[in-house]
């Protein structure tokens, strides 16, 4: 007997209405049923699910993320002025990191939109991914434009120019007001997602260049120190490359489906395995859709030759206790007995040093 089922639980991280439902089971000998729904009704059982109303949660982060950008989008054209009359390389290069910030920071707007459109039958899980998809190009749009500068910075470290540097100043602090102003619209939101910490990161890496350029500015006017713009510049830019990497990483590990990080594999087998009526667990895969939703597909063992009904409860037991230990919102199950049944599904492959199969 194979019976394989699929349910998914909606926690409080995710807004709206879009009920990606589903909790149905496929078994040998199980007549086909026929579904009858109505407008609006899910097709599916949403027993122990919990659906909040946040639209005007998920609607005052788009609305944030739209006045930053239109803001940084303002200044980084002041800035690109300032950075050419000042002859500034750190007046220039944060101009050019602004830019780079504002086509992110509006970039993370668009996603945050399209994350909010209803799964439709291309992409069955929705669009919540796009944010990911998102933060990552930010991510490698911000580390590119870093490392671009640290060749400018060399090229100036070895032929100083000379440098303005009362405009410098004066266009430095205009933009670390602008700056400050941006973190300050974005702070109440900068842990909700991936992509809107990615954004965040962005605005605390021109806030610091602000300080460090003004900083720099007042060492020109005062002292004519030139050597300065260039090591400010390579200062802010390790800076901003080492808070980025951790969103390069984390928005990598989830478009490669890794295993959700603090999500031990072995121990959800031990769990299963644990439940009387179980033999053993294979063909486990753990990944997440984005930075909040993690989902889980096992194919598990039976002892016994269950009638559909009782594989059924089986099923919805393991499913409660995944749920509820894990933290898991989307489990898909397969219940098996003859040894056959795996093979008959396409075969599946082990983990090593455990037997669970992935």
């Amino acid at each position: 007997m194979a019976f394989h089922s699929h349910i998914e639980h909606e926690d409080h991280h995710h807004h709206g209405h879009d009920h990606e439902c589903h909790e149905h089971g496929h078994g040998e000998g199980a007549a086909p049923q026929e579904h009858h729904h109505h407008e609006g009704e899910c097709c599916c059982s949403h027993a122990g699910h919990h659906h909040g109303h946040h639209h005007g949660y998920a609607d005052v982060t788009g609305t944030k993320l739209l006045w930053t950008s239109l803001l940084n989008i303002t200044f980084t054209i002041i800035e690109v002025v300032g950075g050419i009359i000042s002859n500034s390389l750190s007046l220039l290069s944060d101009a050019l990191h602004n830019l780079a910030d504002s086509s992110a920071i509006f970039l993370a707007y668009i996603a945050h939109l399209v994350s909010k459109r209803k799964p439709d039958v291309r992409k069955t899980f929705g669009y919540k991914r796009f944010e990911i998809i998102a933060a990552f190009i930010n991510a490698v749009i911000l580390i590119g434009i870093c490392l671009y500068l640290f060749v400018e910075a060399y090229r100036r470290f070895m032929n100083p120019e000379p440098i303005k540097g009362l405009v410098m100043l004066i266009v430095a602090i205009a933009g670390l007001l602008a700056n400050l102003i941006s973190v300050i619209i974005l702070h109440s939101r900068k842990g909700s997602n991936l992509n809107v910490r990615a954004a965040y990161l962005h605005l605390m890496g021109d806030t610091l260049s602000s300080v460090a350029v003004i900083l720099g500015g007042l060492c020109i006017w005062l002292w004519n120190v030139v050597w300065v713009d260039p090591l400010i510049t390579v200062l802010v830019g390790i800076y901003i490359i080492w808070h980025t990497w951790g969103v390069l990483r984390e928005s990598t590990d989830i478009l490669m489906q890794g295993t959700p990080p603090g999500l031990d594999l072995k121990g959800v087998a031990g769990t299963i395995e644990a439940v009387p009526g179980v033999k053993g667990v294979h063909h486990m895969h753990a990944w997440r859709l984005n930075d909040a939703q993690i989902h889980l597909e096992a194919h598990v063992d039976l002892e016994d030759d269950l009638q559909l009904s009782q594989a059924e409860r089986l099923r919805a037991h393991i499913a409660d206790l995944l749920r509820d230990g894990y933290g898991i919102a989307h489990i898909t199950l397969q219940m098996e007995h003859h040894p056959g049944a795996c093979e008959l599904s396409g075969g599946c492959d082990c983990l090593p040093d455990k037997g669970v199969c992935c």
